[in-house]
This record gives C-alpha cells, sequence and structure tokens, in this order.
C-alpha cells in the first residue's frame, strides 16, 4: 500500500483531480486505492488482466484503458481531453515511462516507483516542451506506515483484494511462482501458530 501511496503522492494528487494508474499489480491497484483516497475525481486504470482490473474498478477507478504503446496514450488523451493531471507510473519499462510522458497533461506530473529495467531513453524533448515534472523513487514506506495502517484498522480502506493467494512458509516458492506467472497478485505468507 505504502508504494502506490508513494506514487500519488508523487504525482501530486489532489482532490477533484484526474490520474491515471499504469500498472496492474499490486503497486498499481495501491495507486488506485491511494488515488481515491486522496480525493482523485477520476482515475484510469491501465492494464490488461479482468480480475486485477475488477479490483481497479471497486478500489474507486472510473475508466479502464487496456491497450498498450500508442493506442493506450491515445485512448488517455481522448478520455482526458489532453492528458491527466497525475500520472502513477506503476510497472518500470521503457515503454510504461514513454507511455506516463504521453499521457501526462501539459504542467501535469508523473509519479513514479516502478523499478527501472534498461537503460531506455526518456523523452526529455516533450517534457520540456509540456512541463512535465517527474518525481519519484524508492517509496519512505514506515513514513506513511501510522496513517495508513490507521486507515486500514478504521476500515476507511482496505487494500486485502490484493492479497489474493496465502501460503505457509514452506509455500514460499509457490507463491513466488504464482506471482511470475500472474496467477497472484501479492502472496500474504502466513505462519502457523503451532
Amino acid at each position: 500500500m505504502a508504494t502506490g501511496h508513494h506514487a500519488a503522492i508523487s504525482a501530486g494528487v489532489k482532490v477533484g483531480s484526474t490520474v491515471a494508474v499504469i500498472g496492474d499489480g499490486a503497486v498499481g491497484l495501491c495507486g488506485v486505492l491511494a488515488a481515491k483516497r486522496l480525493g482523485a475525481e477520476r482515475i484510469i486504470i491501465m492494464g490488461r488482466h479482468e480480475n486485477r482490473l475488477a479490483i481497479a474498478r471497486k478500489f474507486g477507478a472510473t475508466d479502464v484503458v487496456s491497450s498498450r504503446d500508442e493506442t493506450a496514450i491515445q485512448a488517455v488523451q481522448e478520455l482526458t481531453k489532453g492528458g491527466a493531471e497525475s500520472v502513477l507510473e506503476c510497472v518500470g519499462t521503457e515503454s510504461s515511462m514513454q507511455t506516463a510522458i504521453g499521457i501526462t497533461r501539459p504542467g501535469g506530473t508523473i509519479g513514479y516507483v516502478g523499478v527501472p529495467h534498461g537503460s531506455g531513453t526518456i523523452n526529455l524533448g516533450r517534457m520540456f516542451r509540456s512541463n512535465l515534472a517527474l518525481c519519484g523513487g524508492v517509496a519512505p514506506s514506515r513514513a506513511y506506515i501510522p496513517e495508513l495502517l490507521s486507515d486500514v484498522i478504521a476500515l476507511k480502506i482496505d487494500p486485502s483484494p490484493v492479497l489474493d493467494m496465502v501460503v505457509d512458509l514452506d509455500g514460499v516458492p509457490v507463491g513466488y511462482k504464482a506471482m511470475n506467472d500472474r496467477s497472484a497478485i501479492k502472496v500474504m505468507v502466513k505462519l502457523s501458530s503451532g
């Protein structure tokens, strides 16, 4: 939850804003939850796994874009009439960063928490011409835990749908394989009480 929250904070999500979240993994889904918690009016989830998109809708996503690359950029540009004010890049690939740059409204902000893969190029020309801000990095999770945990305990937010598989300690390899195969979003390891 803290990483998705960090992406939303980094992207400047505020009450009434339009937000696009790239990625329907655990971080992206928690980014949707965080954007809703911060008061975003419109939240566009970008992903391709129907079960995850259903969770995103439950968390507050108002629109879904299942296409990729240039087609996805065009879809978000049309939905928002010029791009989202805040974009949460929750994947970390060159393609997802290019999508983020392509769907951000001039003057908008990209919050990224996706661990960067590869050494691709960033479209600095578009960022400069459109005055786009890029903020992010490793989430300071400990700083967010008291606030977020209070909201979970008070039942203001429920991130539990992201934890869709439970294993014991011996099942950890199976859990990692399930996440790698995309048959699980996030695995909870439950230690036996005996």
